[in-house]
């Protein structure tokens, strides 16, 4: 009889093990984003995980030839969505304490959330359902990202 070698656990990262340990979310001053927010919040605090509010900022090069201060806009709703995160994570301090960052990246929102996923290794992605008539003919950024099947996806509406 021949002894089989005793294989050493992996020390890689291994996303999702224990439950998840880092949420990231898709803010960007929608409803439906601002929904998701606050169930992610909620998954987070359940979890004891971090949560990751990530803004994608928009790269709008035809509006930026048309003279249109993109760059100012996209930084003026970053600003106001950390101020609004913030406030509501001072209404509720001593309730609910939750671990939380925010990140910017810039592109395109589905880009951008994938960057963020994979940078922070994301165990979760929450994103809101998308509001753009379009997205039912094109494809949201949320069927996207179930597509990848790359996290679990939480659509929220």
């Amino acid at each position: 009889m021949t002894e089989e070698p005793i294989q050493q656990p992996s020390q890689q990262f291994e996303r999702g093990t224990d439950g998840p340990k880092v949420i990231v979310v898709g803010v960007d001053g929608s409803d439906s984003s601002l929904r998701a927010a606050a169930y992610a919040g909620g998954l987070a605090r359940r979890q004891r995980a971090l949560l990751a509010v990530v803004y994608v900022q928009p790269v709008l090069a035809a509006g930026a030839a048309l003279g249109a201060p993109v760059a100012e806009t996209t930084d003026e709703i970053a600003e106001g969505l950390i101020a609004e995160i913030r406030d509501a994570t001072e209404r509720v301090k001593g309730i609910f304490d939750v671990r939380w960052e925010f990140h910017t990246f810039r592109g395109d929102p589905y880009n951008g959330l994938v960057t963020a996923a994979d940078e922070l290794k994301a165990d979760a992605v929450v994103v809101g359902a998308s509001e753009q008539a379009g997205h039912r003919i094109v494809g949201s950024v949320a069927v996207r990202l179930v597509k990848a099947g790359r996290w679990p996806v939480t659509v929220v509406p």
